[in-house]
């Protein structure tokens, strides 16, 4: 369906044509008609679906410039997808001249006061620093029309239920309550039946959740594997942009943490680090400064950088949906996209569950060897030394060049360089984290009969390939060392001499 078809106003027709947008997505066709009609809406969606849209376009059509009171209160659970939220709105907003801010923890309360002095029409905020603001008299909700719970589930899960109780309080009986949570759990609906008046609910096919783009691949490990097998693909596929997925604060840390002891560019982010450390590091990453961002669950919510190629699940999510939530972080915008998840023996009945939720099979993948990765090193090595040959001003090395040739094997030179661009494998542990729930005991069954993969997954050349067309060879990728990993190894994995560490580290536990 066209936008144009769903009754909104030509200066939001054109803010919508200015960002290249046409046809409505399905939760964007569905819930902007109910809302427009001022009717509560409980809708089922996932991040990357155009959600946002579909409450702020209604939202913003319905504001009236003459009221200089706030008249549309979001809440969402993290501080980026509050930004993410203000920052969509305000730029569907702009040609009617519709203001938002966003107010979040972590960052200068002052600074938002002034903001919120300034009369927006909507507010877009975390639930801990809009009750802040609402007991200090800086915020006042009594004009509210539209009340959005954005992301519900995720607000559930860090006990937010009563901050969003008091926060519901100060605003308006008579207003219009939107909800939009990824899972509908009956924790969710229950708030919907306290909250709501009748609500609609929209609710996306579980078909639409998936996108073709991305191939789906899983790896069975045992949990002490999981960090140089993974490093090993990371070798072999050579990434370009990278988002590896962890259950836990902690884990996000020591993962982060050993991949930058072993020469990659990466970064942690999770919802204990301040907000200029977290703002900083998506910087560096969407300024191609980090190749792997290492994330939980609840901090990669409002993460949309087009550019991501894979999706490494180094823990499996407990739920199905989160899984789709990780998976669109890839193969956006028509691009093409890689997911791989880390699969420990007790785990099975998760991936089955996700399978079922998806119905999409997910193919197998053998761990490549040590040599395998290796191989896969050397092969981006080469490469970047043919580079370095043709940028390095020859004359002011040939002297010292001449004398190393009279008493070594160019051969032996090459190979000390090679090692040199490889990267040294330090020991990286990583704390034993407590495993899921095993579901087998309750009668899910476990494992999946039969070999699912053994004839379609070869190596060649350090590289792999996924059959997904049961044997049809056009539907074959290949991964292999392309170059284009970049190797920057200033702040992982060197001492200031330039050389690798040999030793041996160890990345204790913190809690």
């Amino acid at each position: 369906m066209k936008f144009r078809e769903l009754g909104l106003s030509e200066d939001l027709l054109k803010a919508i044509e200015d960002k290249g947008f046409k046809e409505a997505t399905p939760i964007q066709a569905e819930t902007i008609p109910l809302t427009l009609q001022g009717k509560d809406v409980l809708g089922q969606a996932q991040t990357g679906t155009g959600k946002t849209a579909a409450f702020a376009l209604p939202i913003i059509e319905h504001v009236d410039l003459d009221n200089p009171n706030v008249q549309a209160l979001v809440i969402s659970p993290t501080r980026e997808l509050a930004i993410q939220t203000q920052s969509e709105i305000s730029r569907f907003g702009k040609e009617k001249g519709v203001k938002a801010v966003s107010v979040f923890g972590g960052s200068d309360i002052r600074r938002q006061i002034q903001s919120l002095k300034r009369r927006p029409q909507i507010v877009v905020g975390t639930p801990g620093r809009l009750l802040d603001h609402i007991n200090r008299k800086t915020l006042k909700l009594d004009h509210v029309k539209t009340l959005v719970l954005d992301e519900a589930d995720d607000m559930l899960d860090m006990g937010f239920l009563d901050d969003i109780e008091s926060i519901i309080k100060q605003v308006p009986e008579d207003r219009q309550t939107l909800l939009f949570s990824a899972t509908m759990p009956a924790q969710i609906k229950r708030v919907g039946v306290q909250f709501m008046k009748d609500p609609q609910q929209v609710t996306i096919k579980a078909k639409e959740l998936t996108t073709d783009l991305v191939d789906q691949y899983y790896i069975r490990v045992k949990q002490f594997e999981k960090f140089d097998i993974m490093t090993r693909f990371f070798d072999i596929q050579a990434p370009k942009v990278t988002i590896v997925f962890c259950r836990t604060k902690r884990r996000v840390d020591e993962v982060s943490k050993g991949l930058l002891l072993r020469g990659y560019r990466a970064a942690g982010i999770h919802g204990d680090l301040t907000q200029n450390r977290r703002s900083q590091i998506m910087k560096d990453f969407k300024n191609d400064k980090i190749d792997v961002l290492v994330a939980t669950d609840v901090a990669a919510r409002g993460i949309d950088i087009s550019s991501v190629t894979h999706v490494y699940n180094y823990d499996i999510t407990q739920d199905s949906e989160s899984y789709v939530h990780r998976i669109g972080r890839t193969g956006r915008a028509g691009r093409h996209g890689v997911s791989m998840t880390f699969v420990e023996p007790n785990e099975t009945s998760y991936l089955r569950d996700i399978e079922k939720l998806t119905k999409v099979r997910m193919l197998p993948l053998k761990p490549p060897s040590a040599d395998e990765a290796l191989k896969g090193q050397l092969e981006v090595a080469t490469k970047e030394i043919g580079s370095l040959i043709e940028k390095t001003k020859m004359d002011a090395f040939a002297d010292s060049a001449d004398e190393l040739l009279s008493q070594y094997d160019a051969k032996d030179l090459v190979s000390v360089l090679l090692s040199k661009m490889t990267r040294n494998q330090v020991k990286v542990h990583i704390s034993a984290e407590k495993p899921l729930p095993n579901k087998n005991k309750r009668g899910h069954g476990g494992g999946y009969r039969g070999n699912r993969g053994g004839g379609n997954h070869r190596r060649n050349g350090g590289g792999y390939r996924g059959n997904r067309g049961g044997g049809n060879g056009n539907n074959r990728r290949r991964y292999s060392g392309n170059g284009n990993h970049r190797d920057d190894h200033k702040n992982g994995g060197r001492s200031s001499n330039g050389k690798r560490p040999n030793k041996s580290f160890t990345i204790k536990n913190k809690d």
